[in-house]
Order: C-alpha cells, then structure tokens, then sequence
C-alpha cells in the first residue's frame, strides 16, 4: 500500500467499473486506499451490496477492484465526489492528514454530514487532530484500524478497534460488519489506536521470540517444526505460532504486512509510552529488532522476516529466503 495508491489518478485507461448509481444498501463509498488491506476490503464492500469508488496506479488491483463491480476513479477528487461515506486504509498518519488537506481532497469535495473511518494505523495524537478537522468540517469521524492481516481482509474477518462517536459508530457498524467480525467500541476519538498499538506490541514481540526460539531450537540439535508442534499445546501456544511459523521455518518471508510497516508501528507505540509515562523495556527491544531489518534491507519482506536480525547476530544467517 504507497501513496501512489492512495491519491494519485490511474494511467490506465479502462475498465471504467461503472455500476448502478448507488448500491441495494444505499450509500456509496469512497475507498481511499486500494492496497495490499485496502483492496480485499473494498471487495467485501462489494459484495455486501455497496457502491464503492476508488482508483490505484497499480493495474491489476483495478482490474480485481472493477471485476466485483467498482467504480475505477481517476483522480482523488472524483473518488470522493458524492461518497456519503470516507474510508481511507493508507500507509501513516501524514498521507491520511493530506488526503483531508490537499486541493481537492475531503475538506473541498465532500459535504458536511459526511462520515470519515479512518483504517489506517497511525499515532492516537493524529487521530484526535483528524477528529478535531472533521468537527471544523462538519463531518464525523472514526478512527477504525483493524488487525487480521491479508487473510482477515479477503475473508472478512478482521478485528476492528474503533474510537469516536458512539452515533457514528452506529452509523459505520453495516460497513464495518462486512468487513470484519469483531467491532469494538473503545472510547473516544484516538482510543482504537491506542489498542492497535497495543496489538503491535504484542504481535512485535511475539514474532520476534518466536524466530528466537526457532534459532535456539535449531542451534540446540532438535528438529524445530517437531518441537513447536509440541510447544503450541501448551501456555507457549499462539495465534502468532499458528500463523507464522511455517513461514519462519520455511523461511518464506513473502510479505503478508511488512517489517516496514511493522517498523512505522513500533515507532507509534514508543511515541505513545513517551507520551503517557509508561517505561516499556519490551518495547525498546523489539524496536531495535525492527529498525535492524529495516536497516539491513528487509523492510519490504514480511514482519516475520525480523528472525534474520537474531540469526545476524548468532553468525547463522544464510540469504535464502523467498
């Protein structure tokens, strides 16, 4: 998911995806964010019976985004013309601000009463400002990030932490139920991204201790798929071990979400213990883990790919991922 993709106009001509003037549930959305999360995320939109606008750079995302029945938009401005409803899934918290700021983006194209989720993950601080600019807009806002990864996307059964307005919330839940599974309500504007930073954490550290335990098992002589087997009957058991891995053992780290972006996130979540008193040694060791990858390369691999830091270390990496 890039910029790009987000805000700029297609080079592409063709298809053009246009369907009825509104879907069977009556509201059409702009999809600000037609990336790697953003695209399975629309599609579900789809299929739930909504109209869905939106444009990418990328050709075959098109093509995938206008096969199930979107509207291909060439511009940034015509994404969001006469969308009763924002959604933008975008890589930080600056590329949201200016999607809402720049010439022809929301604060000049949509009306007041419109409703903006945020999906992004971002800095709790930049998703109370957003929610600040949509009462000068007299817009709503939510800020909704979610977690379940590309699976959860295609499947629709992400985890969707929400901050804002109970009301909007109400308004949002349809959207968000063809989305996702679970939707919870955390507080007000900023308070589903302090959970998702939360859930970084946790999934940050939980990565980085499973590669650990991967390459102490192998260093130790023991065959190391045998003995995760046996360790995820125990207390030891996850859901990150049981999603990831068989990419580490595999040592396929194609990206599913990135060191990179996991990286951006790590960043978030020390940001926000600064800001509220919290000394997190945890934290800090896995931030340097993520900083490591990205400094040597990696940030375009998937998040499990932040093993290799350990092996470097160890004097057992080997470049033979796929």
């Amino acid at each position: 998911m890039t910029h790009s993709d987000a805000v700029e106009p297609s080079t592409r001509t063709g298809p053009t995806g246009r369907g009825p003037a509104a879907g069977p549930r009556g509201e059409t959305i702009a999809f600000v964010g037609l990336g790697a999360m953003g695209l399975p995320m629309s599609l579900r939109l789809l299929r739930a019976g909504y109209q869905v606008r939106g444009g990418s750079r990328a050709p075959q995302r098109l093509e995938r985004f206008a096969a199930v029945g979107g509207r291909v938009c060439h511009s940034l401005t015509e994404t969001l013309r006469g969308a009763d409803v924002v959604i933008t899934m975008l890589p930080d918290g600056a590329v949201v601000r200016d999607v809402v700021d720049r010439e022809g983006g929301v604060a000049q194209t949509v009306p007041s009463g419109t409703l903006l989720i945020d999906m992004s993950t971002v800095n709790p601080r930049q998703a109370r400002e957003l929610a600040s600019r949509g009462e000068e807009l007299g817009i709503e806002v939510l800020d909704a990030p979610v977690s379940g990864g590309v699976a959860g996307a295609r499947a629709g059964t992400l985890t969707i932490m929400v901050g804002g307005p109970e009301r909007a919330l109400e308004r949002a839940r349809p959207l968000l139920e063809a989305m996702g599974t679970t939707i919870t309500h955390l507080g007000p504007a900023g308070s589903g991204q302090v959970v998702k930073a939360a859930n970084q954490l946790i999934v940050g550290a939980g990565l980085a201790a499973l590669g650990e335990a991967v390459l102490l098992l192998q260093a130790g002589g023991v065959d190391a798929e045998s003995a995760l087997r046996a360790l995820s009957g125990g207390l030891a058991g996850s859901r990150i071990m049981e999603l990831k891995a068989p990419a580490v053992l595999a040592r396929d780290f194609s990206p599913t979400f990135t060191v990179g972006l996991h990286a951006k996130d790590m960043g978030i979540v020390q940001d926000l213990a600064g800001s509220v008193g919290c000394v997190l040694p945890v934290l800090d060791t896995v931030t340097q883990a993520f900083n490591a990858a990205v400094a040597n390369g990696w940030a375009d691999l998937d998040h499990a790919a932040v093993v290799q830091v350990a092996e470097l270390l160890s004097g057992t990496h080997r470049n033979d991922r796929k």
